[in-house]
């Protein structure tokens, strides 16, 4: 049975985002930057409610790209910043290192973000595949290229290789599973909340119009409607 058919677990995953930096971030077509970003978070916010070991790379931070968007290292604010020189992630020792580590411990699925998709996320995925047995997922929505077609037939040439494409919320409720999994259920909920966008706009409408709960943020009184006719 191929492995690919076993779903992404917290117990067989890991995750790595890739020059989520703001000069990377500038060049990116394909996607609106400020939707990126919320992907990029909501993502590394799935990560650590649900304990995915995180490796966070950066290239030539303070001579080009600028640093790690601060979002992001808040959600990891102990982790290492893997610096280096190679537009290919898989040339630094350090990124090796990292991802053997969590392979050791039976995590051989590695999910990827990273900018720019035609670029870093191929030439790390295409060497990394060469060099092991580890699967890649790319999520596709939280990976961004220089125009449509760059991100476009970057995914297709991946694909081709044996990449997975994935989204962040494909990836969030694969880990999830069951509903009934209540350690992490509030958890994803609160992401679900503030990054789904329509999905979480249901979940605050069923809570509080259908289930009653109180609304997540106070306010001030509601005034009655006041003709002015």
């Amino acid at each position: 049975m191929s492995s690919k058919l076993k779903v992404l677990t917290p117990q067989n995953s890991q995750l790595i985002f890739i020059d989520q930096q703001p000069q990377m971030a500038f060049g990116v077509q394909s996607i609106d930057r400020q939707l990126l970003k919320n992907n990029v978070v909501g993502l590394a916010k799935a990560g650590k409610i649900f304990n995915i070991p995180t490796t966070i790379t950066t290239v030539e931070t303070e001579s080009f790209a600028g640093y790690t968007y601060p979002e992001l290292l808040e959600v990891f604010p102990e982790a290492p910043i893997l610096e280096r020189t190679s537009m290919n992630s898989w040339d630094d020792l350090k990124v090796r290192e990292a991802l053997a580590a969590n392979a050791a411990n039976g995590r051989k699925k590695v999910v990827v973000s990273g900018l720019w998709t035609e670029v870093c996320n191929v030439t790390f995925a295409l060497s990394c595949l060469a060099d092991t047995d580890y699967e890649i997922y790319m999520v596709a929505d939280a990976s961004g290229g220089t125009s449509v077609d760059a991100h476009k037939y970057a995914m297709d040439r991946l694909i081709q290789v044996g990449v997975v494409p994935v989204t962040w919320q494909q990836v969030l409720l694969e880990w999830q599973r069951d509903w009934a999994r209540k350690d992490t259920y509030d958890a994803l909920i609160s992401i679900a909340k503030e990054h789904s966008g329509a999905y979480g706009m249901g979940i605050d409408y069923a809570y509080t119009m259908v289930h009653k709960t109180a609304q997540r943020v106070k306010h001030g009184p509601t005034l009655d409607p006041k003709s002015a006719a």
